[in-house]
């Protein structure tokens, strides 16, 4: 795909830097509009505008001012070279997630079969927080007192080992950690880190258990999904534990 900055002028349109790092279009507005109602296009996306060569963040669009309030945090910026340059980025304590739209929230694979009441209910028990890149989100052995779901960017998992870094799992949109602190409020196993500017949906130890309490049957339906996941996790390390003991058996013939 040819870079924006050798784009012609003479074509209208947007294009639009996806979360997977491709560049998206070029699209007339009618279509950017109903990607913006879908929420594929989201208050911080990158949106490139042909008629004036430059990148700009979807709320900063004029065109786009009636659907969005204001920007949120800023992200990694796309160069014309399809590069990318660090924005900074807002970040540090929680807010408020009852704005957030069930399009939205359903990025979250655990969180996709809930109905738009279910979710929009759900979201009250919710905070955002924004990580900035290299932030550390949990500390390992640290007091676990929330889980979180990863509405936006990367993250690391990881231990350190005789001091050095030991990456266990990598998370991006759609994924989430933690989950464990809700049920026994333990230390943590390990460290995560934002390997780029994140937006995580947080959900504390006490809003779980007012979520219990004042909406149990959408608890059940969120813990019947946490577990739902971890089950296709154990059966995954299971089967790599299998073939690493028969790859070790076949070798030692």
């Amino acid at each position: 795909m040819a870079s924006p900055s050798n784009a012609s002028n003479s074509v209208p349109g947007y294009k639009i830097w996806g979360v997977d790092g491709v560049i998206y279009g070029p699209v007339e507005l009618p279509t950017l509009v109903a990607w913006v109602k879908d929420e594929r296009v989201t208050a911080p996306t990158w949106v490139y505008t042909t008629h004036d060569d430059r990148w700009h963040k979807a709320s900063e669009l004029s065109e786009l001012a009636l659907f969005f309030g204001g920007s949120r945090a800023s992200r990694t910026a796309p160069r014309g070279d399809g590069s990318t340059s660090s924005a900074p980025a807002a970040g540090g304590s929680p807010s408020s997630a009852a704005h957030l739209k069930p399009g939205c929230l359903r990025r979250v694979k655990i969180l996709a079969d809930l109905s738009d009441a279910q979710l929009e209910r759900f979201v009250s028990f919710m905070e955002i927080e924004e990580a900035r890149q290299w932030a550390e989100i949990v500390k390992q052995g640290d007091h676990g007192d929330a889980m979180y779901l990863v509405l936006e960017g990367e993250l690391r998992v990881r231990m350190m080992i005789s001091g050095k870094e030991s990456i266990l799992v990598t998370l991006g949109p759609g994924e989430f950690f933690g989950e464990i602190s809700l049920f026994d409020h333990g230390p943590r196993s390990a460290d995560v880190v934002a390997n780029l500017p994140s937006t995580l949906l947080k959900i504390s130890a006490r809003n779980f258990d007012r979520l219990r309490a004042d909406a149990p049957e959408l608890a059940a339906l969120f813990l019947f999904a946490i577990a739902r996941t971890l089950t296709a996790r154990i059966r995954a390390d299971n089967k790599r534990y299998r073939d690493s003991v028969n790859f070790a058996r076949a070798a030692g013939r």
